[in-house]
């Protein structure tokens, strides 16, 4: 059985996953920027993970993710985070717990959490990542 692992705990989180679950479902969302997934280029051949960013502003930044074999074991210090799964399926671990991960799962990442995934489908695992606060990188401290 699959573990899903939600946590609505403050308002910030509550809009993050209405935003994630309109996405999910196709449904069109008024805003500053419209971005189709599927329109998302494609990692090349060497490329093990593809990033595109595809909003953002102080407060959050959002990304599409094609992940052909695995993310590292990793955490953020300063920022927590979104996957909602559009394509493949893939291991993850996420603190103590591991889990298959697919279509159409929302997975909640508190801050300080160690996080891996390993893609386990033949097609790469693609995701949109949404993170608050503002996500530039300085944060991530890989573990392995």
């Amino acid at each position: 059985m699959q573990e899903n692992l939600l946590i609505f705990n403050t308002m910030k989180t509550r809009i993050f996953v209405t935003i994630a679950m309109c996405v999910m479902m196709g449904l069109k969302v008024f805003a500053q920027t419209h971005t189709n997934a599927d329109t998302i280029g494609k990692a090349s051949p060497s490329d093990n993970i593809y990033v595109k960013s595809i909003a953002g502003d102080s407060l959050s930044s959002g990304f599409v993710i094609i992940i052909k074999k695995e993310v590292k074991l990793h955490k953020h210090l300063h920022h927590s985070e979104f996957v909602v799964v559009l394509e493949g399926e893939g291991k993850m671990k996420l603190g103590d717990k591991e889990f298959i991960i697919q279509k159409n799962d929302i997975v909640f990442i508190p801050k300080n959490t160690p996080h891996k995934v390993i893609t386990t489908s033949k097609k790469p695992l693609k995701v949109i990542s949404i993170q608050s606060p503002y996500f530039d990188g300085k944060d991530r401290v890989l573990l392995e």
